[in-house]
């Protein structure tokens, strides 16, 4: 197989499970409860504007503010425990004034676009061609566009119960995430 099709997939399979936007699905759902509609073209486009952005810029424009990659995840992984705490406790910690912003906060960024995603994006970057990566960031967008077009689908095949039930596991999926991230980098170890 050609060397270029193989890094592509490799690139791909990397950021949708990075992205992890079908395990997003219950905490999206649960944001659409509160909100409305979330708006899946400017959810994606964001992100994806987000995402780019920070590939082409990313450590430089971090550097402005002098902040740096493991910062910038310390920070995303608060974001990402206080909406799994949401999600186990069923409180409501994030104010969702409107469906528009919602749309771009939490879903586009942190959600899609977070810490994780843009950490992952940079050491991309190190090791593949800038094409493969923009291509393969393309092609998981699309699929992020929908799945979030379809999220009420999900919601009427799974139910209420099943999405409190969904809710309350990737709510401790969550903050199991957010832990790690902080955790990996602060240097903090977890002993066995």
């Amino acid at each position: 197989m050609n060397p270029g099709i193989i890094e592509f997939i490799s690139v791909f399979m990397v950021l949708f499970a990075v992205i992890d936007i079908t395990g997003s699905i219950p905490v999206i759902i649960d944001i659409e409860m509160k909100t409305g509609k979330i708006d899946a073209t400017k959810a994606s486009l964001v992100s994806l504007f987000i995402m780019l952005l920070f590939l082409l810029i990313g450590e430089p424009l971090l550097g402005v503010f002098g902040v740096d990659l493991s910062t910038f995840a310390i920070a995303g992984s608060f974001i990402l425990f206080f909406l799994g705490i949401e999600m186990v406790l069923g409180i409501e910690l994030f104010k969702y004034e409107t469906v528009k912003a919602s749309s771009i906060v939490p879903v586009a960024f942190p959600l899609i676009a977070g810490a994780g995603t843009m950490t992952t994006l940079i050491s991309l970057k190190s090791q593949y061609n800038m094409w493969i990566i923009v291509f393969a960031l393309l092609l998981n967008m699309i699929f992020v566009y929908f799945v979030l077009r379809s999220t009420n689908w999900f919601h009427r095949v799974i139910g209420a119960t099943g999405i409190l039930i969904l809710r309350k596991f990737f709510g401790i999926i969550l903050l199991a995430i957010a832990i790690k991230l902080f955790l990996s980098n602060t240097g903090i170890t977890l002993g066995k």
